[in-house]
């Protein structure tokens, strides 16, 4: 029953702020909402470490071999920097999607290690995009966050104390079990991690497994098994992932060969290729489309 007040209480806040006056949020830093009155079609996103409170409707989320369904009172809970694809599966004028979302700080996480280090265990099955009911633990006090948006005073004297208390209550809930391994020094999580930094930064450049693995501190054969059971996708197809994700933002504004050479492949036939397996579309009909829309856009 508690769980049911909470999120009635964050629906009736975040659908008010987010129709008159959205600009309120960022009296409370790392927290968005995002409202969408139809189904989509599926994208495909970069998510940085995050967690996402569905409030309506339903959505369907996935990685490599990691995908879940959402539904309202579900929490989704992302450790590791993962190029995500998704699509909103319920959403109508009537009764739009809504989820909350709340950015997550690895340094305030990682601050928190001393009070918490002796709770702390690796856990084999922990996943860097992990789902399930939202905890009345860490609900409580997200509910507080939002209810500052009421109060500008409260929220600068307030908020980073109940935002503390999320971070610490997500840590040790069930869904936070890849944030209590990335604590855990020398973890497969931590190094999977710098070596992900690794890909974002190069991502254009070819790379090798052995050259992650090396910056990850392992041996290639276990950094390869490490990192698909930490993001559930190998490093190639994750660095594919992330150049077809950029060329997608690209393609609004660039032909088909120069979004793929600016992303980092050398033939845009294997471009397409890759493109049409990921997204379902050949990259020469997003580019149609988004050329289409940019000329109905300039005024007759």
């Amino acid at each position: 029953m508690e769980q049911h007040i909470d999120l009635s209480r964050l629906t009736d806040l975040c659908n008010h702020y987010s129709v008159t006056a959205p600009e309120a949020f960022k009296l409370l830093p790392g927290l968005s909402i995002l409202r969408r009155e139809a189904e989509s079609d599926i994208e495909a996103v970069i998510y940085e470490p995050v967690v996402c409170l569905i409030l309506q409707g339903s959505k369907v989320t996935s990685i490599g071999n990691q995908s879940v369904n959402l539904h309202p009172g579900d929490a989704l809970l992302v450790s590791h920097d993962l190029p995500v694809v998704s699509r909103i599966t319920g959403a109508s004028v009537e009764e739009p999607y809504l989820a909350a979302i709340l950015s997550l700080d690895l340094g305030l996480v990682r601050s928190l290690y001393d009070q918490v280090a002796d709770a702390l265990a690796p856990d084999d099955d922990a996943r860097s995009l992990s789902a399930g009911p939202a905890d009345p633990a860490w609900l409580a006090p997200l509910v507080r966050y939002f209810e500052l948006i009421e109060n500008p005073l409260d929220a600068k004297v307030l908020g980073p104390s109940i935002r503390r208390e999320i971070h610490y209550r997500l840590l040790l809930s069930p869904i936070g079990k890849m944030l209590r391994n990335l604590l855990v020094a020398d973890s497969h999580a931590s190094r999977v991690a710098k070596a992900i930094r690794k890909v974002r930064a190069e991502y254009r450049s070819p790379l090798s497994v052995a050259d992650l693995a090396k910056t990850a501190g392992m041996s290639a054969s276990s950094f390869h098994e490490h990192f698909k059971s930490v993001t559930g996708t190998t490093p190639l197809q994750y660095q594919k992932d992330l150049r077809l994700i950029e060329a997608k933002v690209l393609l609004a504004d660039h032909t088909v060969s120069e979004a793929a050479y600016a992303v980092g492949y050398e033939s845009p036939t294997h471009f397409s290729r890759d493109y049409s397996r990921k997204f379902g579309l050949p990259p020469s009909r997003d580019a149609s489309v988004a050329f289409s829309a940019s000329r109905d856009a300039i005024p007759a």
